[in-house]
Order: structure tokens, then sequence, then C-alpha cells
């Protein structure tokens, strides 16, 4: 079995490796000049503390570090370096940075000048809380004015910023373990960033009230600064409360349900190409197509000639998701629709459809853009699709579901997209992502209760940039944010990530999952020279047609002793029963499975990186 980098990421360019930096019970992992992973006595109390740059369309500068120099104490360590961003027209930009730590206080000072002037869209620190055993938890937010508030951080998802005006945030990290987090230099606030599946709430810089992008003046520094606090009541205990045994532990849970519909996409580029793989598509089966239309992006009567004639050899459903134009009333847009539907011969068993302006999202203090009222959207859908299933929701992701909620009295079922590179795009964060998506169905089934629920598409790759003007190019194949194609979907990291990906929605009773297209970069089948399967395809087709196989029938959760790096799940079809697990990481992991009776398998077994296994179990 492959195992080099390619095999697993889709790419031969390496991850840079953090360096572990620790004072006494402090802990720290540098990576690129930013501080990951951020641990107390092996617990982590902060996500991640990085000054970043982003541009005009939110993307994030990648900087040149110069002259870094790193000093590792018997209890304390310092860090120092010079950041260099730059933009267009040869604008320039130079952070120099000042880290220090001893066991309790931690400090990452910042000065960023510019020779030149500098435009972006936020220029400073970026703090990031974890959020499993913090949603929900109480916090205490200091404001700029000095007022303190006794407060709790979200638990179901916050469309806008919770918290605003905060110069410090406090929280427990454990019994007898706090950490406050005090942040100088500007106004801070904080956004829940579940909204887009990253597993943490981001405190940061400028707030998004202010206008972007905005210019940072020649010759003036910006100084920034950071102090982490941390108070240990404890007494006595000297073992450190993260450690782990070696194995991870998989136990049976007791939460049950039914597996979902497995979808793809396709679009009118791709149709000719699915049609060309109709021996793929019969192999994989899945239960749904989700045929993408855009009369702005000049899809038209051939696009649904084409979705016919794929439709015809599925033996699955078919949705035709719409992004109206909304350039006239939705009647008449929806009308001219149906008629060329009728002309192409393609009846859908449901539509999808959403305004196009709604995929563009509308951050805090900004207007909303004009659009119908959806109400008025969906009595057109109803009107011109008579006796087709008609859902709603947001072809974007689920941030903007969440900020304009639809009124879904009138849809058969509501629906959004994830994206999990929108902020960061590293291997951790991504991974980290799944955290996020418990959250994201919870909230959406506070919102809309039992109406049926679609999640996708949803790929590591963007398919769409509600955030900015366009989705980033990414021709070397490496790891950036909001980029349209990404190694990784490519490799064994992304089957990996849609089984995860499946197992973390299993509690939602999703209707329909789609995690990917047939065809293109979204797709299954392999490109020239990319990591494949067994079948010659891409990894990710084995995961996708196992869920395919899998659609409606029951499952069972196992409980994992560390969920973030193996997750499982038990499938039963007729009399057999399947235990199938994931490793979320590139290390091999060693697994104890005693407490399931193999019909092949020991008490314990490996997994190799990002791997995924299916075991018989015993009846």
């Amino acid at each position: 079995m492959m195992t080099d980098a390619f095999a697993l990421y889709g790419t031969h360019e390496a991850e840079e490796h953090p360096v572990r930096l620790a004072a006494g019970r402090l802990s720290v992992d540098l990576a690129k000049g930013n501080l990951r992973t951020i641990r107390y006595d092996g617990v982590e109390v902060l996500r991640a503390v990085s000054y970043l740059v982003r541009d005009r369309d939110w993307g994030t500068y990648s900087p040149t570090i110069d002259n870094l120099w790193v000093e590792q104490g018997k209890d304390s360590f310092s860090v120092r370096y010079v950041a260099h961003c730059k933009g267009p027209e040869d604008t320039r930009l130079a952070i120099s940075v000042h880290i220090a730590a001893t066991e309790r206080e931690l400090t990452f000072e910042a000065g960023a000048l510019s020779p030149t002037g500098f435009e972006t869209n936020r220029c400073g620190f970026c703090i990031l809380h974890p959020i499993v055993g913090i949603a929900g938890s109480p916090a205490k937010v200091e404001h700029v004015d000095g007022n303190v508030n006794e407060t709790r951080f979200p638990d179901q998802i916050e469309p806008w910023q919770p918290f605003k005006d905060m110069r410090a945030i406090s929280h427990q990290v454990l019994p007898g373990i706090s950490a406050e987090c005090r942040m100088e230099g500007d106004t801070f606030e904080m956004e829940d960033q579940r909204n887009w599946s990253d597993a943490s709430y981001k405190t940061y810089v400028r707030p998004l009230a202010l206008p972007w992008p905005y210019q940072i003046a020649a010759h003036e520094p910006v100084r920034q600064r950071i102090a982490l606090s941390i108070r240990d009541t404890r007494s006595g205990q000297a073992t450190a409360l993260g450690s782990t045994v070696a194995d991870i532990r998989l136990e049976p849970g007791e939460r049950s349900g039914t597996m979902p519909a497995i979808g793809l996409v396709v679009t009118p580029d791709e149709a000719i190409a699915t049609l060309e793989a109709r021996n793929l598509l019969s192999e994989i089966a899945p239960q749904e197509l989700l045929f993408h239309f855009d009369p702005s992006a000049g899809h038209g009567m051939r696009a649904l000639v084409d979705f016919a004639a794929v439709a015809a050899i599925s033996g699955g459903r078919s949705t035709l998701e719409i992004a109206l134009p909304c350039k006239q009333a939705p009647a008449i847009e929806t009308a001219e629709i149906a008629r060329q539907m009728q002309d192409a011969g393609f009846r859908p068993d449901a539509i999808l459809i959403s305004p196009s302006v709604d995929r563009q999202s509308t951050p805090p203090g900004s207007k909303w853009p004009e659009c119908p009222p959806l109400e008025e959207v969906y009595a057109a859908a109803h009107e011109a699709f008579a006796g087709i299933r008609i859902g709603g929701g947001m072809l974007s992701y689920f941030t903007e579901l969440n900020r304009k909620r639809v009124p879904a009295d009138r849809l058969g079922f509501v629906s959004h997209c994830t994206n999990p590179i929108v902020h960061a795009a590293d291997d951790l964060s991504v991974m980290q992502t799944l955290e996020a998506l418990p959250f994201i169905t919870g909230s959406v089934r506070a919102i809309y209760g039992d109406k049926p629920y679609r999640i996708g598409p949803s790929t590591i790759p963007m398919r769409q940039n509600p955030y900015g003007s366009r989705t980033m190019d990414n021709p070397s194949g490496r790891r950036i944010p909001m980029a349209n194609r990404d190694p990784r979907h490519n490799g064994r990291f992304a089957e990996a990530f849609a089984l995860g990906y499946a197992i973390r929605i299993l509690d939602a009773n999703i209707e329909c999952l789609t995690l990917a297209a047939l065809a293109g970069p979204f797709g299954l089948i392999a490109g020239k020279g990319e990591p494949t399967d067994e079948g010659g395809n891409r990894p990710l087709f084995k995961v996708v047609k196992l869920l395919s196989s899998l659609a409606g029938s029951p499952w069972s959760n196992c409980i994992s002793s560390r969920p973030s790096e193996l997750l499982a799940f038990v499938s039963r079809q007729s009399s057999a029963a399947t235990l199938h697990i994931v490793n979320l990481t590139a290390e091999e992991q060693s697994i104890d499975i005693s407490a399931f009776r193999s019909a092949s398998q020991g008490t314990s077994m490996a997994l190799a990186p990002f791997g995924t296994a299916s075991i018989k179990l015993a009846v």
C-alpha cells in the first residue's frame, strides 16, 4: 500500500513541520511564524494565535520570514523574526515579531510597517479558541471601555459576532485551571467560526463594521500585543492531564439512525464526461444527481439536454439546482426555465432554488443585496414547476443560511454546503473542520426542526467564493485557502476526510449528502499523473461508493477515545454488521477493538495514515 506523501496528499510539496516549544507545562507549536495548539499541562487552551494579513478578496498572504531566531530555555522560550508581504503594484509590508513565554505567561508582539502604503481587508492578530468542551461554557469578557461581562461561549452557532469591543476574554480550561487572553493595540471582536465549519471561535482585530479594504499608511507603524495568562489553583497535580495511552479505544455507542442517500453534483461543463463514464456512475449507483444550473453563467437549453441524457442513464433521483438571476420577476424567470426544461425533455424529481445574489455573503454592517422576497421566489417555483418537489436554502455555505433564515413552510427540504478551506488550508485545520459539523447540523435542526435536510456539494476545493470576487486559481497544486483546486482531493487525505464527514453528520438524519462530482476537479475520476486507488480512480471513489451502498441502512455510533484522530460507526445490512473505521491523521494508529466481536480480526489492529477499514462483526 502506498504511504508516500504524494499518495496521501496528491502533491509532492511537504507541509512544513511545526517546531514544538515548551516553557514548563506550557507548550506551543510554532508554524510559519504563528502559534498552533497552545497547551497547558497537555490540555489545549487556545487553538492558535496568528498574525494574518488578508487581501481585498479575503485571501491570506503567505509572508516570507527572515531573521528567524528561536531560543529554547529550561522553563522559557523566545522567538523573533521579520515577515514580509508583497501586495499589488509592488506594495510592501514588514512585520517585526517577538514571542516570549514562561510557564504561566505567553506574549506575542508584532509591529507592522509599510514603506509604500498597503491595502488590506485585515492586518493583525487572530486568536482561536477550540470548540469541543468550550461551546456553551462560561466566559468573562472585558470590553475596551473597562466594563466586564459574565457570559457564555455560544452553543448554537451565532450568526453574528457574539462579543464586540473586546480587550480581554477569560475561560476555564479545566477545574482549577483558567486562562485570560488580553489583546492590545486595537479593538477586537469575536465571530463564531463554526459558521464556516472552522472548529474554533475566532477573536480578530479591526471590527467588520469598519470599511474594508483599507489602507495602511506609509511609514506609520501598527503595533499590537497578545498576552495569554494561565491561573492554576490546583495542588499536588504533577501528571500531564492531556496524556494518552498509545492505543485508541473504540466502543459501541447507544445512538442509531438511517444512513443518508448519497448524491453526485453534475455541472454543464462535466455532463458529457459524466455520460462517457456511465460504467463508473453505475458502479457507484448514487441515489441522487444534483444538476447545477446558473442562467447568469450562460447555462441554457444545451445544459438541460445534457442533464436529461445523464438522468436517463442513472437509476437514481435527480435535483436541478437553480441559481435564479432575479433580473426579472421570479415568475418570468422560472417560467422560462420550465419551458426550456420541457423542450429539453428534462423533468427532475426536485428543484433546489435560490437567488443568485444569495451566494454572496453579507458581512456584519453590510447591506443585503437587492433581491425579491424569498416567499415570492418559492411561490414562483411552485407555479412554474408544478408537481415537482421544491427545496430552498443556500447554494453557498451554512454561514449564509444562518444569517438569512429562509421561510421554510412551503419547502420540501432545506440545503446548504460547507467548505473547509475558507480561512485556513493547512492539513490540521482542514481535518479539524470535521469537529464543527455536529454543531452546524445541530443549529440547522434548532432552526428548522425536522424539515428534510440536505448537505452538499461539500468538497475540499472551493466551488464558489461568497466572500470575494473569485475563488483562487491553484495551478501549482499548493495548500491555499479558497482554492478552486486542491491537491488533497486527489489523495487519501480526501478519502479520510469524506468518511469522517459522513460519520460526523449521522446524528442529524440527513436526507442526502453530496461529497463530490463524478468528473472534473471535484470528481472521483483521476486525472493524468494523480494518485489512484486500486481501480485507477481517486481514492475518494472508494468511500463514496461505500456510502452509496449503505444508503438507507441502519447505523449505530461508536465512541472513540480520541475522536480528533479516529472515528467509526457500525452499519447493518440484512443480518450482517460491519465496523467502519477512519484514521484522520498522517500517522499509523493502533486501535483497540476488543469491545467488538470481530469475525476476522483480533482485539487490536493498525490503521495506515488516512486509512479506512471495514471489519465484519460476528453476529
